[in-house]
């Protein structure tokens, strides 16, 4: 969640290729362009002339910049965190609402049903008491209301899945979400300032120009608010996090997917970094990341500046074998951290097939004890199926069931 979301393009990029909207990537892409589980070839299709390209360092304004970009072709709005009751009980959360423009500079339709971009939600809830994963999945146009954005005041939404900013306020919002007897609202607010991430906000992610996004976080919003889950409701509080990026970009030919940890320690500083992998088993150059203090600074982080090493792995049923309890020695701040998934199953079977999930944080800044929370995202893993497009339905509207 977030952090590097490339994830919302390449989704974005399979729900194009498996024939929803105007644009079909396939028609002139090559064969592992049609499969949605290959997140790497997804980010390859569906890039078009036309949308505006992520290629210099921009100034950012807030709160114009919650709002949406719509001369790029994808953005999103990544809220990813961990939540407990008074009595300890633990949850963790995604709401990622993404946008996908279909062709750019269509012109506003007289139609209340014409649509100039399409809206895509996930949401996940990961109940650790009773080890279930729950997620769906939901799609809706920008048209009679169904979907949308705006800066003033800031909101998002996909039909009744949102973030609005308190009534009076710029810098706290309400998020909403349900589905399927599962109800979560939170209210949000800043304990940290926006973290610009890359050069400036500018993360490039390959050496091509306009492989890149904007890109930048907020790293810690106290949170708190209701769950519902199983007939019972709960009050939780916690932290979350969000990402937002918007670009018209893709992976370079010898990228095969990401790892990226999103993490909030106990000694009120945050770890962001994402690995993105080359086909060959190496870290990409362009790898990233950013250590923030507990004054808000940013420590830049280069490729080089962590050590990533797998200490286990988790197989899906579905197939696939991921990353699970991984190591991070972060150099230049002195962190050795060991992450461990809440759950060993937090994959979502959705357009792309990923693993995303709340994970707990233990280890040491030099000889102090160091822990904490967070969320990791692992693409490029899971086995790839072969897809038919000649009769592949168009993606539903509705959430899927709860896996």
């Amino acid at each position: 969640m977030a952090r590097n979301v490339l994830i919302g393009l390449a989704i974005l990029g399979a729900l194009a290729a498996i024939g929803f909207g105007v644009v079909r990537p396939w028609q002139s892409r090559p064969p592992d362009a049609q499969d949605p589980s290959n997140i790497s070839a997804a980010l390859r299709a569906g890039a078009e002339d036309g949308f505006t390209r992520a290629t210099r360092v921009r100034h950012f304004q807030f709160p114009r910049d919650h709002g949406p970009h719509l001369d790029f072709r994808t953005e999103w709005w990544y809220f990813t965190g961990n939540l407990a009751t008074r009595t300890g009980r633990r949850f963790g959360y995604e709401l990622a609402l993404f946008r996908l423009g279909l062709r750019p500079g269509m012109p506003q339709r007289a139609s209340a049903w014409g649509a100039q971009h399409v809206y895509m939600g996930h949401f996940a809830l990961t109940d650790v008491a009773n080890q279930r994963f729950h997620n769906f999945e939901r799609f809706a146009r920008n048209a009679a209301g169904l979907a949308g954005a705006q800066a003033r005041p800031f909101a998002v939404w996909l039909e009744d899945w949102s973030v609005r900013a308190v009534r009076g306020s710029a810098s706290r919002w309400i998020l909403t979400t349900s589905a399927e007897g599962l109800n979560l609202t939170l209210d949000l607010e800043p304990m940290k300032p926006v973290v610009l991430q890359g050069e400036r906000g500018l993360s490039r992610k390959s050496a091509e120009t306009g492989n890149a996004s904007y890109y930048y976080s907020i790293t810690r919003l106290a949170s708190q608010g209701r769950i519902t889950v199983g007939g019972e409701t709960h009050s939780v509080h916690g932290a979350s996090w969000l990402d937002r990026e918007w670009s018209t970009s893709a992976l370079g030919p010898a990228q095969a997917g990401w790892d990226w940890f999103g993490l909030q320690l106990e000694d009120n500083t945050e770890l962001m970094f994402y690995r993105l992998r080359r086909r060959d088993g190496d870290t990409d150059p362009h790898s990233r990341g950013a250590y923030i203090d507990s004054t808000g600074r940013s420590v830049p982080l280069h490729h080089d500046d962590v050590d990533i090493e797998v200490l286990d792995h988790w197989s899906s049923p579905g197939g696939g074998r991921y990353p699970s309890q991984i190591r991070l020695t972060v150099k230049p701040v002195g962190l050795v951290l060991e992450i461990k998934p809440l759950m060993k199953n937090q994959e979502l079977d959705v357009s792309v097939r990923y693993w995303e999930g709340a994970v707990s944080v233990r280890g040491r800044r030099g000889d102090r004890a160091v822990n904490g929370s967070g969320y990791m995202e692992l693409t490029g893993y899971a086995a790839t199926r072969a897809v038919d497009n000649s009769r592949q339905p168009a993606p539903p509207v509705r959430s899927r069931p709860a896996k």
